[in-house]
Parts: C-alpha cells; sequence; structure tokens
C-alpha cells in the first residue's frame, strides 16, 4: 500500500458463525468518523436486542492509528482484539466489525471465543470488495460565488473529495485534497482572488 493511499471496504458485509448452540452474527461496514460507528453500533443493538454481546473493533484514519477493541462482557482479549485482528490481517482501515453473540448455553472457553470472534470477523470480510483512497487533508475554502467554477473544477482536478459546500453569494466548501496533490492545487487555489483557505 502506498504512503499516499489507504485501503477500506467498498460495501457493508455480513458473516453467521454457529459454535455448539450460540450464534455469532459478524457485520463489517465501511466509516468515516467516529459518528459512523456510534450510529452502527445502536442500529446493531436495536436490530438484537436479546443478544448477550456485542463485541467490536474498528480501525480509523488515513494513518490507521485510531483504533478500539470491545469484549463487552466476554473475557478480556477474547471478541475485540481476535476481530481488529482480521482488518488489520488485511490491510484495512475505516472499517467497523461488529459481532453479535447470541448465547447457546454452551461455554466455549477462550480458546473457542477466540476462534469464533475471528472467524466470523473473516466471514464479514470475505468477498468484499476492496477500494484504494487518497490519503486527505481537510480544507475550508472561503471564496466569492463567481469563482465557483473554478475552485470546483481544481477541486475535480486533483480527486478531492467535498465534504459540505454552501454556495451563496459567499460560497465555503470542506474539502479533503490528496495529501499527493496538496502543494501544487492549493497554490493554485491560493492564486484565486479572494480565496481564503484554512486547515479543519
Amino acid at each position: 500500500m502506498a504512503a499516499d493511499k489507504y485501503t477500506t471496504i467498498a460495501a457493508n458485509g455480513q458473516g453467521d458463525f454457529r459454535d455448539r448452540g450460540s450464534k455469532f452474527l459478524a457485520y463489517a461496514y465501511p466509516i468515516a468518523s467516529q459518528q459512523d460507528i456510534k450510529e452502527k453500533l445502536q442500529a446493531l443493538k436495536k436490530e438484537h436486542p436479546k443478544a448477550v454481546h456485542h463485541c467490536y473493533a474498528w480501525r480509523l484514519g488515513m494513518d490507521g492509528t485510531q483504533y478500539r477493541t470491545n469484549d463487552d462482557g466476554e473475557p478480556a482479549g477474547s471478541a475485540g482484539k481476535p476481530i481488529l485482528g482480521q482488518i488489520d490481517s488485511m490491510g484495512l482501515t475505516n472499517v467497523l466489525i461488529v459481532v453479535v453473540r447470541y448465547f447457546g448455553g454452551t461455554l466455549l472457553g477462550v480458546p473457542g471465543l477466540i476462534n469464533a470472534y475471528k472467524t466470523s470477523a473473516a466471514m464479514a470480510l470475505e468477498g468484499l470488495p476492496r477500494t484504494e483512497k487518497w490519503v486527505e487533508r481537510q480544507y475550508e475554502l472561503s471564496f466569492d460565488y463567481p469563482a465557483m467554477g473554478e475552485v470546483l473544477y481544481l477541486l475535480r482536478q486533483c480527486e478531492a473529495t467535498i465534504y459540505k459546500q454552501d454556495l451563496q453569494l459567499f460560497c465555503i466548501v470542506n474539502a479533503g485534497i490528496p495529501v499527493a496533490h496538496a502543494a501544487a492545487y492549493l497554490q493554485k487555489l491560493t492564486d484565486i482572488r479572494g480565496m481564503s483557505i484554512k486547515e479543519v
């Protein structure tokens, strides 16, 4: 993986693993923020109110340095870490995997749990399309309406992601500009009359 790009999943995935009556339902999601994570967890807890555990792991950020694992009441290290291990073994970031467990009456022991969470997480990721995205920095661009065409043209050219735009008489655009192209395109954008740029 080139340092100026990162790999994530391009779609949601599901896995279903069973062991001695226990059901492990795994859900994989592409995510962009901690808010995404909260919403996905809340939705799954509503969908599976009778499940005994909602264990999860996520890795976020273009350098992959933000991550979290949660065993949700399972023995320490038996759920979240094996789930994160699957995300990492595929070199992915901006991914959340939640494994919902319905207890089947038989204790699986720590090795059994590690295997169940690892396997169900791997099943959720299996065969999912991957996508490479540019490592970006976010900027807020403020400019006068007449410059809009030129600004949007430059952002398209450098494959920026537009996160928010307010195009009135005075325009504000929040854009993620690929680090690989940032220096050249920030210079071109700065040259536009009345342009103000700040990093978000």
